[in-house]
């Protein structure tokens, strides 16, 4: 297996250079397109399963009635027309979340909705929750059945039409309502309430502000577990009243950490890269310390009522451990797999196994938040 996931590495090094050549939104396109048909292939999908063989007993967890067979999950953000849900296990993936999903469909913002910063080992995101809508999106998915947790992320309707907080918690209520009725087969929820990229004042930052959400969303008697897409651009005192808000809240399983950076002045950000994307956040390497800081807090003052999920800056499997010791259970990516390749997920599964046996432990689930042991 070491020896095919390097050669895979090796590959994609080269033809690296010839994709970054092509405009970010483009070759995103493509690639969803291309998962998509070999993900229809049953043998082929089969054949590169095997290939990236990623099946590792001491990675496997029992999350809320949820059985990750691995830690590293595919972030929302990436597949938000749901067209990866067959090939996305084949690659090592411990599960994936669609969307995010907002209950009318959104074109997405003014090109350029994706930019790629190399040298800042970063993507400029500014799509704005583009997406089919709840409906339609979760119509692609009917009867099917999936081989790892699928879960759904639902936040407001990118539009001008929503100008009060009242609204906006009836715009969300409302996707939560259509998730329910839809009998897709999905494993969980996301709940995004951070991202930086949307049109209007509304928010739900504000301690009111979240428990009128998550009040509205509770009297629908959710079905599956709730995990809170956080924000990494608030200080750790409004993190507090937020998480302080989110724990009143059965329904709320876990919290993410988190979502874009937008502070452009972050040591690892190049300005000269930077400043040909005005508009949108940042993804990848600006988000990892931030993440990291926000893993710890969350999973020393909440970790005995939150599932903590790690998300921001993980490129290799020592950023994906190193968020696992801080605390996080379950992890995220997109900007490390499109700078490192398909095959990188197979290859932190099998280091992150490694590491396991080297620190002595039977299972990820006890290496938990060990930097605080």
């Amino acid at each position: 297996m070491k020896m095919i996931l390097t050669s895979m590495h090796v590959m994609y090094r080269m033809i690296r250079p010839v994709l970054f050549f092509f405009d970010s939104e483009r070759v995103h396109n493509s690639a969803i397109a291309f998962g998509e048909r070999i993900g229809n292939k049953q043998r082929l999908r089969h054949i590169i399963a095997k290939l990236l063989d990623h099946s590792f007993d001491s990675l496997r967890q029992n999350i809320s009635g949820i059985t990750f067979s691995s830690p590293i999950g595919l972030a929302a953000g990436f597949d938000y027309e749901a067209r990866l849900t067959r090939i996305i296990s084949a690659l090592g993936f411990g599960f994936s979340t669609v969307g995010t999903l907002t209950y009318h469909p959104y074109e997405g913002n003014p090109r350029p909705m994706l930019g790629r910063l190399p040298k800042s080992r970063a993507l400029v995101v500014n799509k704005g929750f583009k997406n089919l809508g709840v409906q339609e999106t979760l119509r692609r998915l009917s009867g099917e059945k999936f081989s790892i947790p699928i879960g759904i992320s639902i936040g407001k309707t990118n539009t001008d039409t929503i100008k009060t907080q009242e609204e906006a918690v009836a715009d969300v209520v409302a996707g939560f309502q259509d998730a329910e009725l839809s009998g897709v087969q999905f494993a969980y929820y996301e709940l995004n309430i951070s991202c930086p990229n949307l049109k209007g004042n509304i928010e739900f930052y504000l301690p009111a502000h979240l428990e009128e959400l998550l009040k509205a969303v509770g009297k629908l008697s959710i079905s599956r577990p709730v995990f809170v897409k956080m924000p990494i651009i608030k200080t750790n005192d409004e993190i507090r009243s937020m998480l302080s808000v989110c724990e009143r809240y059965g329904f709320v399983t876990g919290v993410i950490f988190g979502n874009l950076q937008k502070d452009r002045t972050h040591p690892c950000v190049v300005s000269k890269e930077s400043e040909r994307y005005p508009k949108g956040n940042l993804s990848g390497l600006p988000c990892r310390d931030r993440s990291d800081e926000l893993i710890s807090l969350a999973y020393t003052e909440y970790g005995k009522r939150f599932v903590v999920v790690g998300c921001g800056g993980i490129f290799t499997a020592e950023d994906a451990y190193r968020k696992v010791k801080l605390g996080a259970s379950l992890l995220q990516l997109i900007t490390g797999l499109i700078y490192e390749g398909p095959q990188r997920v197979a290859e932190i599964n099998l280091e992150l196994a490694r590491y396991l046996t080297r620190d002595g432990f039977k299972s990820i689930s006890d290496a938990v938040g060990s930097a605080h042991r």
